[in-house]
């Protein structure tokens, strides 16, 4: 069995996130890049699956730039045996749009024919969580969102799923479409031998036109700005003093 992973190159979850100066966007200049946490992890469980021995290959996919690759040499590095770079867009800051992302990977499914797609269950840069479910649709896969816990039981997913109400198990017939969450696992580091043996592992370069999709935008953004300042607090003498003042502000 195959097991697909996209994966997105965003700003590092460190990196204070700065807004341009006349709003239309992030400044990416000299920011550090790196993969997304959700990503990550999905393709960290998707390793587990290879040594488990339920998984015979594991193959990275990433869709944008060409400095993707650098992301996909991180999921190499870490063990994945091949990966992907679809080039969408020569513009960093150029996001492809969800939609067009899952035309891109049900392409990417009907060449490569995977028994699971693990994926994040979303992007810390748009905080979109949309391609997932978008892809089980396109594909008329089965689909499990917000995994928490993954077992492979024959041609089924057993999967534990966050949700408002606590947790949830369901499961899910293969092939199938997995969005993990945060507390599936802990994802390794990559060693340094692995990261020179990733250098010479295959890393396939399609296009988007290549796969007959359009990336075209259908959203506009119209602006982007920084979130609003918070306010200072404020010292109080006692808790009758505390009490008006929550008064006050309730009251505002």
């Amino acid at each position: 069995m195959k097991v697909l992973v996209p994966v997105k190159r965003v700003i590092d979850y460190n990196v204070k996130v700065r807004v341009k100066a006349d709003g239309s966007g992030v400044d990416l200049a000299n920011v550090k890049m790196s993969m997304n946490p959700f990503d990550e992890i999905a393709v960290e469980q998707a390793i587990r699956l290879k040594e488990a021995g339920q998984a015979d290959e594991v193959i990275a996919v990433s869709i944008g730039v060409k400095q993707n690759q650098e992301t996909l040499r991180t999921a190499l590095a870490m063990g994945a045996d091949r990966a992907i770079l679809v080039v969408a867009t020569e513009d960093v800051h150029t996001d492809i749009e969800p939609l067009a992302v899952a035309k891109i990977l049900k392409a990417v499914i009907d060449e490569e024919k995977p028994g699971i797609v693990l994926a994040g269950k979303q992007a810390i840069d748009n905080d979109m969580n949309a391609t997932g479910q978008m892809l089980a649709a396109l594909t008329g896969w089965s689909q499990a969102t917000f995994v928490s816990e993954l077992s492979v039981e024959g041609n089924s997913a057993v999967v534990t799923r966050e949700v408002d109400g606590g947790l949830q198990t369901i499961k899910v017939t293969m092939p199938t479409i997995v969005t993990v969450d945060l507390r599936l696992n802990e994802p390794r580091y990559a060693s340094l031998p692995n990261i020179m043996k990733a250098k010479k592992k295959p890393l396939d370069e399609k296009s988007a036109e290549d796969l007959g999709v359009d990336v075209t935008p259908r959203l506009k953004i119209e602006s982007t700005g920084e979130p609003e300042a918070r306010l200072a607090g404020i010292k109080v003498g006692s808790v009758e003093e505390l009490v008006e003042k929550l008064k006050e502000v309730g009251a505002v």
